[in-house]
C-alpha cells in the first residue's frame, strides 16, 4: 500500500534524480572471513514478519481560547502543532526527503541498499555506528521514543543494538502496509524534534523563523531538514557554536538537493549566501506567558482538580499538556479589559497593596474576568506576585483577605428569610457585648458568644436602625444584634448556600463576629455569591470552561452547576435593600452606574483590607485590596496607592470606584435588565420590629466614613 505520491513536484524531482543514477552505488560488503556472506545468510534467517506498532498520538499543544474563540494561552509538554502534508511547504518536503531518504518514494518498507550498507559498516567497526534508516524507520523510532514513559524506556528506544534495529524493521513493515508514503511522511514531519524546544515542522517553522510551515522558503526548509540529524548539537537557541553547525548542516542539505536535481546549483548557491535567519520566536505557553495569567491559572487548576475532566490527576495533567485540546473558556475580553483598566486607574503595579477583581455572570457562574494590579510571576524586581490573588488556594491562590462587611449581606438574607420586613428595626448601641455565651451557637451547637468582647462601630451611628438603614450605613452593632436574633448558624448556612468557603480551604470560622467578615476570602468566591443574589437566589458554582474539543474534533460541553439557594423573593428583597447603598448609603459619594445595581462595601477591623461586592442582573463583581506581605502587619492606613494618599482605605475609597468604573465599561453595550421588584406585601413596611413611637434620634454617619 505504498503509493508513491509521485504526482507532486518534489516527488517527481526525487524520482527523476534517482532514475538518472544519482548516487546509486553497489552494496560494498566486506569479504574478509566471509563476513558479507555471513550477514546475508543471517538476514535470511531473521524473522522480518510485520509487527504492529502501537501509535499513541504524539504530544500536541493545547490551545486555550476566550469566550469569543481568541487564543489566550497554550499548554504543552512538547511544543507541537500537527498539520496536514499539504499545509507544509513543498520545498520542506523535498528537503527532508533529499537529505534523509532520497529513495523514500521508490523503496519498500526497508531500504535494503541503505540497510545492508549500514550493517556491513557496523560489522567492520564492531558496533552500531551507522543507522541506514529510512524515513519509515525513523518514524518508528520517534513513536517508540514518544511512547516511553520512563528514562529506561527512552534509552531502550534508541539503544545501539541489533535487537532494537530488527524490531524497528518489523514495525516499519507494518507501518508501510498501513499507510501511504505521503501519510508516513506527514506523520514523520509532525513528530520529529528539530531543536530549540520545537517538535514537528509547524512548531519549528514558528520557533526558528516566525512563519507557518506552509510559508517556509528554500534556505529555511534546508535549515530545518538539516536540524533533524542531531537537533541538540545544532540547536540555535544554545549559542553561536550551535548556529554555526546548523548553518553548515543547512548547506549540506542544499548541496544534496542540487545533486539530486531538486534545485539548481544556482538556487543552492543563492540560498547558501543567506544568513541563518534564526529568530528564536518565544514559545507561547504556560500561564506566565498569557495575557490573562490569573484566569489562566484558575482554568488550569480547575481542570487538574475536577474529575469531570478525567478520573485521575495524572491523566488530567497528561491530557492537558499532551492532548492537543482546544479549550473554550468563559473569559469575556471586553469585561476583562474593563476590569484591567479600572484597576490600573486606581492602583499601580508598583504599589505594595494589591487590588484584585473577579466578574461572574449571574445564572451561569461563568467567570468573565479576573484581574489584579500586580503582574503575575516570580520576578520580585518587577513586583510580580507568584500566586493567584484573585482566587482561592484550590485554584492557585493564597490565604485571601478578611471580607469585612460584605458578609453582612448574609445576615440580611437570613433575616428576610425568617420573615423580617425591610423596615423592621433594632436599637443599635455604640457598642455591643453578647449577653451570654449561649447568645451565639455555631452549627455544631456549641456556645461561641463572648461576653468579654465589645464590638464598636467603625461607621454609622447608634440608634434605631432598620434592615434598610442599618445596611446602608453598615452599622456593626446593628448587625451583631441582628445576627443574635436570626442565629449565627442560620447566617453561616446562608453564606454556604451561596458557595462561601475560606480561601485557604480551611473550615469557616463560626464565631459571633462572623457577620463582620472575619473569614479570609477571595474575589471569585465573593463575586459568585453575590451573583447568586442577582440571579434571584439561583447560585451557580463559578466556572471557567464551557467546551473542550479533543484532537479528533470531538467536543464535550460543560453545563453550569447551579442550585436554588435562596427563595427568589428573599433575593429580590435583599437586592432592593442593597441598591440603597448607592443612593443612601456608603457608596452615595461614589455614585451608581445608571442602571439597577446593588452592593455592599466592606472594611475589615483596623483597616487591614477593604472590599466592594456588587451586582446587576447581568453581571456581578467583587473587588478586594490588601497587602500580600501580611494584611494585619501592613494596614491600609497612611498609605499612598495609585499616586494618591489615604489616611485610611475604606470599601468606598478604592474597591467601590474600581467596581463602578469596571461595570460602566463592561456593560456599556449590554441592554440593562431591571431587578424584579420587591414583594411589598411580604417585605414592605414593618412587623417584628417597628420603630418605637418616640425613638432615639437617628443621625447620619460622619462625613467621609464608609466601610
Amino acid at each position: 500500500m505504498h503509493r508513491s505520491g509521485a504526482g507532486s513536484k518534489f516527488a517527481r524531482l526525487v524520482v527523476a534524480g534517482a532514475a538518472a543514477g544519482v548516487l546509486v552505488a553497489g552494496v560494498a560488503l566486506p569479504t574478509v572471513g566471509g563476513a558479507g556472506f555471513g550477514l546475508m545468510a543471517a538476514t535470511e534467517r531473521v524473522n522480518l514478519a510485520p509487527k504492529d506498532l502501537v501509535e499513541p498520538p504524539p504530544a500536541e499543544v493545547t490551545i486555550v481560547q476566550d469566550a469569543k474563540g481568541h487564543e489566550i494561552a497554550r499548554f504543552y509538554e512538547e511544543y507541537r502543532e500537527a498539520v496536514k502534508l499539504d499545509e507544509m511547504a513543498e520545498v520542506m518536503r523535498t528537503a527532508i526527503v533529499s537529505i534523509e531518504d532520497y529513495r523514500f518514494y521508490q523503496h519498500g518498507p526497508i531500504d535494503l541498499e541503505g540497510t545492508l550498507r549500514a550493517f556491513a559498516r557496523n560489522l567492520q567497526s564492531g558496533q552500531v555506528s551507522q543507522g541506514g534508516s529510512s524515513i519509515t524507520q525513523q518514524y518508528v523510532k520517534q513513536v517508540l521514543l514518544n511512547s516511553a514513559g520512563t528514562d529506561r524506556e527512552k534509552n531502550k528506544a534508541v539503544e545501539a543494538s541489533y535487537t532494537r534495529k530488527l524490531d524497528e524493521l518489523r514495525y516499519a513493515l507494518a507501518v508501510e502496509k498501513k499507510y501511504t508514503k505521503d501519510e508516513i511522511l506527514e506523520k514523520y514531519l509532525n513528530i520529529v524534534y528539530f531543536g530549540a524546544g520545537a517538535y514537528g515542522v509547524q512548531a519549528a517553522a514558528e520557533r526558528f523563523f516566525g512563519v507557518e510551515a506552509s510559508e517556509l522558503t528554500l534556505p529555511q526548509a534546508a535549515t530545518l531538514a538539516g536540524a533533524v540529524q542531531d537537533p541538540n548539537a545544532t540547536d540555535p537557541h544554545l549559542g553561536e557554536e550551535q548556529r554555526t553547525r546548523l548553518r553548515e548542516r543547512r548547506d549540506v542539505v542544499l548541496d544534496r538537493m542540487a545533486e539530486l536535481g531538486a534545485i539548481t546549483p544556482g538556487e543552492a548557491a543563492e540560498a547558501k549566501a543567506t544568513k541563518l535567519g534564526y529568530r528564536g520566536t518565544r514559545l507561547p505557553g504556560g500561564c506566565e506567558a498569557s495575557e490573562y495569567p490569573y484566569f489562566c491559572v484558575y482554568m488550569r487548576s480547575e481542570i487538574l482538580a475536577d474529575p469531570r475532566f478525567g478520573k485521575t490527576a495524572r491523566y488530567r495533567e497528561e491530557r492537558l499538556d499532551r492532548g492537543g485540546l482546544t479549550i473554550r473558556t468563559t473569559l469575556d475580553p471586553a469585561a476583562q479589559a474593563a476590569a484591567d483598566d479600572a484597576i490600573r486607574k486606581w492602583v499601580r503595579p508598583s504599589d505594595d497593596p494589591v487590588a484584585a477583581q473577579a466578574l461572574v455572570e449571574p445564572g451561569t457562574g461563568a467567570i468573565r474576568a479576573m484581574a489584579a494590579s500586580r503582574p503575575y510571576g516570580g520576578d520580585a524586581a518587577r513586583n510580580e506576585i507568584s500566586y493567584n490573588v484573585v482566587a482561592d488556594a484550590a485554584h492557585g491562590g493564597g490565604v485571601g483577605f478578611q471580607a469585612g462587611s460584605t458578609f453582612k449581606t448574609f445576615t440580611l438574607l437570613s433575616a428576610l428569610n425568617k420573615g423580617m420586613k425591610v423596615d423592621d428595626g433594632i436599637k443599635a448601641g455604640a457598642g455591643y457585648r453578647a449577653p451570654a455565651y449561649s447568645a451565639f451557637q455555631n452549627c455544631a451547637g456549641e456556645n461561641v458568644g463572648d461576653p468579654s468582647h465589645v464590638v464598636t462601630n467603625d461607621e454609622g451611628s447608634p440608634g434605631w436602625k432598620t434592615l434598610k438603614t442599618g445596611t446602608w450605613q453598615s452599622v456593626n452593632t446593628f448587625f451583631m444584634e441582628l445576627e443574635e436574633r436570626v442565629g449565627l448558624c442560620d447566617t453561616v448556612r446562608t453564606a454556604r448556600s451561596l458557595g462561601i468557603h475560606r480561601s485557604d480551604g480551611r473550615r469557616l470560622q463560626e464565631f459571633e463576629t462572623f457577620t463582620l467578615g472575619i473569614n479570609e476570602m477571595d474575589p471569585v468566591t465573593v463575586a459568585a455569591a453575590y451573583a447568586g443574589i442577582a440571579a434571584r437566589g439561583r447560585f451557580c458554582a463559578p466556572t471557567a470552561i464551557t467546551r473542550i474539543t479533543d484532537g479528533n474534533g470531538r467536543a464535550t460541553r460543560y453545563r453550569p452547576a447551579c442550585r436554588q439557594a435562596l427563595d427568589p423573593q428573599v433575593a429580590d428583597a435583599a437586592a432592593d435593600v442593597l441598591s440603597g447603598v448607592f443612593t443612601e448609603g456608603t457608596m452615595k459619594a461614589v455614585g451608581g452606574i445608571g442602571r439597577d445595581a446593588a452592593g455592599k462595601t466592606g472594611t475589615t477591623d483596623d483597616y487591614a483590607a477593604a472590599w466592594f461586592a456588587g451586582f446587576t442582573p447581568d453581571l456581578a463583581g467583587a473587588v478586594s485590596i490588601g497587602d500580600p506581605r501580611g494584611s494585619q502587619a501592613h494596614k491600609l492606613t497612611g498609605v499612598t496607592i495609585g499616586g494618591r494618599y489615604y489616611g485610611s482605605v475604606l470599601g468606598a475609597s478604592i474597591p467601590g470606584p474600581i467596581w463602578r468604573d469596571t461595570m460602566l465599561a463592561a456593560l456599556r453595550n449590554v441592554e440593562a435588565t431591571p431587578f424584579t421588584p420587591i414583594d411589598s406585601a411580604r417585605f414592605g413596611g414593618c412587623d417584628q420590629g417597628c420603630r418605637p413611637s418616640a425613638p432615639p434620634a437617628e443621625t447620619d454617619p460622619a462625613p467621609g466614613l464608609a466601610p
